[in-house]
């Protein structure tokens, strides 16, 4: 098997087959050519190209989150690798395992004036698991570094081999075992190309990880508290699709003591769960017993489990009207996002759920009761508002929700779109994803992309116009499957904005704020051979409905234009009406 002759380039590559770090996503470089050539020489690796390293960092975070296992993403010197950060970020919030390797110069060349060269040695430093810079490796290059940096060649090759061998370890070790994020920066003397046939690849192993569970240590103490608590309630942040086995959602959902409030990135259903948390919330903010009714609503116990939150609502109310007791359960981490954490139970939240529910009893309780009366009030209200507003924003996402095929695998953009969302019931069998570690618009179309590659079913993107021509670099690659289809809903502009206070209709506004635009997505579309559509009310909506998710020789995309000045209107009018 032809490999680069250089021996730190072998370790990583070696490291990555021993581990099953499988899927590596390559943006094109020079300094990275070492690792270029063993990745792409060894059929264990399914290699992907990529040439946008912010894109490719999405792209391969989702892969990582369809597979369940770290993905690789590999790029040059300089520059190239900052574009990974807000990825990175994204991966360290949402407990993505990205694996980044960056190729860097000899450390003489750092700060003289070379060329694509940066301070790139802990460059991730407060958004990264682990970092392991490795020590250069200079075999192939030795009259070079004798000339230019003779200080570089006093340790012994085995001495830089073993060093490098450890920070393999622990990087590795860091990514499975704590599933965040890590760093590994190689510094590569020229030449960079130069190779050798080797037979065998040296081993490589990492221990078991031994996770501190404490969820048996005095359960019976908290099984307690549960049974005579008459009000809890259940927030489930993202979480993955079938995580919770459904014998355990039976049991939370027919407890009269018990809510249960879910997000539409929570991928959990039942008929007593409560997946529309502001509409339960909102009312009574604009309510004359708002004091009253949310102490009716305050829970004894929270209990939690999932990735970050969307509902700021939910947020706001339980800082303000803290639980008694907020329990979290989660292998690894724990947030205290409403200031009033008392229990990190950690273990996976469907173990957690059968040993604990195994003792609990019902508690005859009303508050499950009072809120389902809430609950069923606004659905009846929803359907009755919808009926008689204009086509927008609200009407649009109402209708994709109804409408999206079974089993589809859905990504959605953030902004307006992940909130719109909340608004609506999908159906149980749609896998729904969202990046809400930092909850930016960047990157939501190429995570969509990646993500769709080892899916089974078909793949739809719902994303806003600034969130589609912002990562519209995601489309640049040869990756995109003939079933995947995007929804754009373009508003004009940044449509949450005229939602938030500060909205004073100024031309200073529109420009630094809302961003208003007249473009369109139809160019796009046809360089990165997409079929375009496109729809404008009701009408035009429904007609390509008809045959949007036929199958079809190339991707599609369908733009819904919305009125600009009118979807805010609609949006605030519909929490008014359900109030």
């Amino acid at each position: 098997m032809k490999q680069s002759s250089i021996p730190s380039a072998r370790a990583v590559v070696s490291a990555f087959r021993a581990q099953g770090i499988k899927h590596i996503v390559i943006s094109p470089g020079s300094r990275n050519a070492p690792l270029t050539i063993n990745f792409t020489n060894n059929h264990f690796f399914k290699c992907y190209s990529i040439v946008d390293e912010r894109c490719a960092a999405f792209f391969a975070m989702g892969i990582a989150l369809q597979k369940k296992e770290p993905v690789a993403i590999v790029c040059t010197s300089g520059s190239a690798l900052l574009n990974y950060y807000p990825a990175v970020a994204e991966a360290f919030y949402s407990r993505v395992p990205l694996v980044v390797v960056s190729a860097d110069r000899p450390p003489y060349k750092i700060d003289v004036g070379d060329g694509q060269t940066i301070r790139q040695d802990n460059v991730f430093e407060r958004h990264i698991g682990y970092s392991a810079n490795l020590k250069l490796d200079a075999t192939h290059a030795m009259e070079r570094l004798k000339k230019y940096a003779p200080q570089l060649n006093s340790d012994s090759q085995q001495a830089i081999d073993e060093y490098n061998q450890r920070e393999l370890e622990k990087v590795l070790s860091c990514a499975f075992n704590q599933e965040l994020p890590v760093h590994i920066n190689i510094p590569f003397e020229e030449p960079l190309y130069n190779t050798k046939e080797f037979e065998t690849e040296d081993k490589f192993s990492i221990a078991t990880p031994i996770l501190n569970s404490n969820v048996l240590m005095d359960i019976d103490v908290f099984q307690k508290l549960w049974n005579g608590s008459k009000k809890k309630m259940v927030l489930v942040g993202v979480n993955h699709p079938n995580e919770i086995d459904e014998y355990l959602l039976d049991i939370l959902a027919n407890d009269p003591s018990v809510i249960v409030f879910t997000e539409t990135t929570s991928n959990l259903h039942h008929p007593n769960f409560f997946p529309s948390i502001d509409s339960i919330i909102f009312p009574i903010e604009k309510s004359a017993k708002r004091d009253s009714l949310f102490k009716d609503l305050q829970p004894e116990i929270l209990l939690t489990f999932g990735g970050l939150i969307v509902s700021k609502k939910i947020k706001a109310f339980l800082r303000e009207y803290k639980p008694k007791h907020h329990w979290h359960v989660d292998k690894i981490k724990a947030y205290d996002t409403y200031f009033s954490l008392t229990r990190h139970f950690k273990t996976n939240p469907n173990n957690f759920f059968k040993t604990f529910l195994s003792t609990t009893e019902f508690n005859q309780s009303v508050y499950f009761k009072q809120w389902k009366k809430v609950k069923l009030a606004y659905e009846k209200s929803r359907e009755k508002y919808i009926g008689q507003v204009s086509f927008s924003d609200f009407r649009a996402f109402e209708f994709l929700a109804q409408t999206i095929p079974e089993n589809y695998q859905v990504h959605l953009a953030n902004s307006s779109t992940v909130r719109y969302a909340q608004l609506f019931d999908m159906k149980p069998s749609i896998k729904v994803f969202c990046n809400r570690g930092t909850s930016g618009i960047d990157g939501s179309t190429a995570t969509a992309i990646g993500a769709s590659i080892y899916e089974k079913h078909p793949t739809l993107l719902i994303t806003g116009d600034l969130s589609f021509f912002y990562d519209s670099n995601a489309l640049w690659n040869n990756y995109i499957r003939n079933d995947f289809r995007i929804v754009i809903i373009n508003n004009s502009g940044g449509g949450i904005f005229r939602i938030l206070p500060g909205n004073d209709e100024s031309e200073n506004y529109k420009t630094f704020f809302e961003t208003s635009h007249n473009l369109n997505a139809y160019y796009l579309s046809q360089q990165y051979g997409f079929d375009y559509h496109k729809a404008d009310d009701d009408e035009s909506l429904k007609k390509v409905w008809q045959t949007f998710y036929n199958k079809s020789k190339k991707p599609k995309l369908l733009e819904i234009f919305t009125p600009r000045t009118v979807n805010n209107k609609i949006l605030l009018g519909y929490f008014d009406f359900i109030s």
